[in-house]
């Protein structure tokens, strides 16, 4: 089996292991690996994340998309769990209205996506806006 055909690893809650890597290829494996129905949910944000901000930066670290601007750090993540599928908002306490779960990390807000939830578009391109526009996280 060729590398480029193999499946991808799942890690402990469904986490895609996928090597590191710039731009949008790697971002594209992250999703094509994720189980079941999160994988619709990381298509949808990533077109969201795309939609709302089009310049947009894509890696894939530490098994997690980032999305970024070039230059300037990163603004927002997800990953999988057993679940639900988390956002990460890197700054999320300065968004308005502040994301629901906190993090250990002080400016860190998450969003987590479960199967049944209904995705509030709206609310998630505002969040998703504001995160751009703030300076971002080098990593």
């Amino acid at each position: 089996m060729a590398a480029s055909k193999k499946r991808a690893k799942l890690l402990s809650g469904g986490n895609p292991q996928i090597p590191k890597g710039e731009g949008n290829g790697p971002t594209r494996a992250y999703i094509a690996a994720m189980p079941g129905w999160k994988r619709d949910v990381g298509k949808r944000l990533d077109e969201l994340i795309v939609a709302a901000v089009p310049d947009v930066h894509k890696a894939v670290k530490w098994n997690q998309p980032f999305y970024g601007r070039k230059d300037d750090g990163w603004f927002m993540a997800f990953r999988c769990y057993t679940n639900y599928v988390q956002l990460q908002f890197l700054k999320g306490t300065s968004l308005d209205p502040i994301p629901p779960k906190a993090s250990k990390h002080d400016e860190v807000r998450y969003l987590d996506i479960r199967e049944d939830d209904e995705l509030d578009e709206a609310q998630l391109r505002s969040w998703i806006e504001q995160a751009a526009d703030l300076p971002g996280e080098k990593m």
